[in-house]
């Protein structure tokens, strides 16, 4: 072996055969495959527009540990890979590439720029895919999916036609989020932020009077638009008030001032502006008090002919003009800072407004018996606390706005005759109207939101609702019935109800049934300070990078030890260092182990004899049990957790020093450790894949992976084996602590004496303290050895008598010490017992005093403790 392992020379050699020799697909493991054991996950099928990041690293490589392990224990896996066609950001990208050239989408018109996105998406989409092999992921590439391709059109039709026959599809005038660039936006597409805005308060002249009333707004470009100004009826400063008008400065338009307890008396001045078109609140109190609905700006956010002199500016540009024409007219009474929150659109982040439109929508309705299911435990959530979550948000859910003002997408698959006839249609290009007979009609030119598509993945990519799109793909028949529903749900929290709900209500309407068992929501990956990764902080982790620098083990296995069950994860160097170096005790393990032989046997339980090998057996039994347990449950940090252990602390501290005193158990050892890489394998497979070869002699090119071996299996224990190791590692931990007292660590010292309080025989394994506690000679023994120095731990106490010890340089250097710590004891007391020096001292000076204190005391009595043995 060379002095270093190399991750760079067998990553991309070892991926590559591994998915030349069709390993990923679901008959990859045939040799290994048990009956009636499958297991499916979905890909959560990243944009076509993205590059990996630190998340989509954390979700592939927890999604990976168990496709890899059930693929290894002997299931029929399948981990559905794709991609999402991304309507809004595939759109803007098209549209840059556009502009840049000097052209519109709209000079280019409909089908022409359709053409121009699908050669983009042949081109440049998909960059992450071939990102995602550098983690090491094994999805079964070859069938691949895209929430545009032919099969999945055909399945988002028939979903679509499904739900608007059932009623659950409408269409109406709604009050939409809406960005004046990408258009209409669910209630989840809209980020909230806090702004730091200005707070305007507008005087209302009350008419046939000569006082006003004043209105505070944040928003004053949108008073065009108001239809009444309203004030709570328990209001005493304004009861005189309700029933008469207003008039709106600049535009003499006369409005009503109205009563509605919806009104808080102590914002502003208790009285509001009420602007139906523009506003949620609003809308409502409209809709209550039969009030005039005024849209003042379009789509696009210009004002209209209602704004007056405004008219055909945007209307945040409009905003400042507008207040100084207030002002120059005497119509602001002042202007305040004021922080709120404000909605932007998650993709371009411009400033969303509530606008009136004509959507469709699915209705809310179409949750109720995903919801029921869940609760009745047709689904499990982990952590479980998810599902109260889950329940709050469900159960306060609108209707779903569903139309995007897009042309790249689903086209929404409804169509309009010249008879007047609408209907749905899930054929893309029907023959004729189903009422008249005829063939002209036009079909709706919106497309249909992403997440509708991607709500549908967990059934559509098995086929349902595909139609003979997919008919010549031999793997097409039998997988919906094989492989749903799914088994598990990897992904982060934060697209539980972007995604993983819409999944839920959508595939349970479709086919009546939940669409996976178990759903595992990990947290985010911050920084090592806990800071939220963003480009403007400066501190984004680029898996590629870490990847280029560690391993893809390495990035793996951090982010997994790090992964606990609802904490977010703290990553930093420190941590990638630390599991590199896991890697190099593991490679300094295998360079030991061949100095011994040169290749080692595959496993046999059966043929290890040595009371060693036995012992390590054992351990490693503990670890297949535990990790299995672990794993079982997804808690990954905790299955990581426990190979880390077996391999460093057991196997490499313990297993290799202790063969030093038993040369025969090494082979025995040897073949532990080959089978401890097939449990290592689903969390570092590359390197456990290469020093499993290398102790076999063989190589990769002309051998089996182990990633389709058969994964160690739980089995008892010899507890009595583990009990006398436990002890004899023990005593060589104490002998060691007690030679460093008297200054002896490394010397070999001629006697030691152990006092075991345990019914356990160990005479036979004394070969082992004396050789690695460096003692010519061991006795047992039932009493305790004067004129010693002692050592007590859990279950014995070691002694190592002083005669022929000069001690008298120890006695000198624990004296010094002794005297040292009694200065900084009183120093310490002093200045904690001074009381106007506690009360002026900062609180983090006093409790580094007290803390300093105490630790001070504590080796001062382990000093005195010391001298009391060595008679000083």
């Amino acid at each position: 072996m060379a002095d270093f392992y190399n991750p760079k020379e067998v990553e991309e050699k070892f991926y590559k055969i591994w998915e030349d020799r069709g390993y990923f697909e679901i008959d990859g493991n045939l040799d290994i495959l048990e009956e009636d054991k499958k297991f499916c996950i979905m890909m959560p099928p990243p944009n076509v527009t993205g590059v990996l990041h630190i998340g989509h690293a954390l979700t592939f490589t927890l999604q990976d540990i168990m496709t890899r392990y059930k693929r290894m224990d002997g299931y029929k896996v399948l981990w559905q890979p794709g991609l999402d066609h991304a309507g809004i950001a595939t759109q803007n990208v098209v549209e840059k590439q556009l502009l840049a050239s000097g052209v519109t989408k709209e000079q280019i018109g409909r089908d022409e720029f359709l053409k121009k996105t699908w050669e983009w998406k042949e081109k440049s989409g998909g960059t992450i895919v071939h990102q995602m092999r550098r983690l090491g992921i094994t999805p079964a590439w070859s069938r691949e999916r895209f929430t545009m391709d032919a099969g999945l059109k055909n399945a988002v039709r028939k979903a679509f036609v499904n739900l608007y026959n059932k009623g659950l599809i409408v269409r109406g005038n709604y009050m939409v989020n809406w960005c004046t660039h990408d258009g209409a936006l669910s209630d989840v597409e809209v980020e909230h932020k806090a702004n730091k805005g200005k707070l305007y308060h507008i005087k209302y002249p009350i008419v046939d009077s000569d006082k006003f009333i004043i209105v505070a707004t944040t928003r004053p470009e949108t008073y065009f638009g108001d239809t009444a100004v309203m004030v709570n009826p328990d209001d005493e400063r304004y009861k005189n008030l309700i029933g008469k008008s207003v008039e709106l400065p600049l535009l003499n338009r006369k409005i009503k001032i109205i009563a509605d307890s919806h009104v808080d008396m102590d914002f502003g001045t208790g009285v509001v502006k009420v602007t139906p078109a523009h506003d949620t609140n609003d809308y409502e109190v409209g809709k209550r008090h039969n009030l005039e609905f005024i849209t003042i700006f379009d789509e696009e956010g210009i004002l209209n002919e209602h704004c007056g002199e405004f008219q055909g500016l945007e209307r945040l540009e409009a905003r400042e003009k507008i207040i100084n024409e207030l002002e120059s007219k005497g119509f602001v009474e002042k202007i305040e800072d004021y922080e709120n929150q404000v909605g932007y659109c998650y993709r371009c982040k411009n400033v969303v407004e509530p606008y009136i439109s004509k959507q469709w929508f699915v209705k809310a309705d179409i949750a109720n018996e995903a919801i029921q299911n869940v609760n009745d435990g047709g689904a499990k959530f982990y952590p479980s606390h998810w599902i109260n979550s889950f329940n709050a948000w469900m159960r306060e859910l609108k209707d779903w706005c569903i139309s995007r003002q897009l042309w790249w997408g689903h086209q929404i698959p409804v169509f309009y005759c010249e008879c007047g006839h609408e209907w749905a249609d899930e054929n893309e290009k029907p023959l004729k109207c189903p009422k008249c007979g005829g063939n002209k009609f036009t079909q709706d030119p919106d497309v249909l939101d992403t997440w509708f598509s991607s709500g549908l993945w967990p059934i559509s990519t098995l086929g349902w609702g595909n139609g003979d799109a997919l008919k010549n793909e031999k793997w097409f028949d039998g997988d919906l019935s094989e492989f749903y529903p799914n088994t598990m749900l990897i992904t982060g929290f934060d697209i539980l109800f972007f995604w993983v709900a819409r999944m839920m209500f959508q595939c349970n309407n479709a086919v009546g049934e939940l669409p996976f068992k178990d759903i595992y929501l990990h947290a985010l990956v911050k920084d090592k300070d806990g800071k939220k990764m963003s480009k403007s902080s400066g501190n984004v982790i680029d898996p590629l990078t870490k990847i280029d620098e560690y391993s893809a083990d390495i990035l793996r296995f951090t982010l997994t030890l790090l992964c606990v069950q609802g904490r977010d994860i703290r990553l930093s160097e420190e941590k990638m260092v630390l599991v590199r170096n896991f890697t190099n005790k593991l490679y300094n393990a295998s360079k030991f182990l061949l100095l011994n032989a040169d290749k080692f046997p595959d496993f046999d339980e059966n043929s290890i004899k040595t009371e060693l090998g036995r012992y390590m057996l054992s351990r490693f039994k503990s670890c297949v049990n535990s990790l299995r347990s672990n794993l079982d449950a997804y808690r990954f940090n905790d299955a990581a957790n426990d190979i880390y252990k077996f391999l460093w602390d057991k196997f490499c501290d313990w297993g290799i020093e202790l063969s030093k005193a038993n040369k025969s158990a090494i082979i025995e050892l040897g073949s532990i450790f080959k089978e401890s890489m097939k449990l290592l394998s689903p969390f570092m497979p590359f390197i456990s894949e290469y020093l499993y070869h290398e102790l076999s002699g063989t190589n990769l090119e002309n051998s089996t992976s182990i990633m389709v071996m058969k994964y160690p299996k739980s089995s008892s224990i010899d507890e009595e084996i583990v009990a006398k190791f436990e002890l004899i590692i023990e005593a060589i931990i104490s002998i060691r602590r007690a030679k460093a007292t008297i200054e002896q660590g490394n010397a070999k010292i001629s006697k030691a004496f152990i006092r075991i309080n345990k019914n356990l025989n160990i005479n036979q394994y004394l070969n082992f303290i004396k050789l690695l506690a460096k003692c010519e000679d061991i006795e047992l023994t039932d009493k305790i050895v004067p004129n010693s120095v002692r050592d007590v731990s859990e279950n014995l106490e070691s002694f190592i008598p002083l005669s022929g010890v000069d001690t008298t340089a120890i006695i000198a250097r624990l004296n010094s010490q002794k005297t040292k710590l009694e200065k900084e004891i009183a120093k310490l007391e002093n200045m904690l017992n001074n009381e106007k020096f506690v009360a002026n001292a900062p609180q983090a000076v006093l409790s580094a005093n007290r803390e300093g204190l105490a630790t001070a005391k504590d080796k001062f009595e382990k000093v005195v403790s010391e001298l009391k043995v060595l008679g000083g």
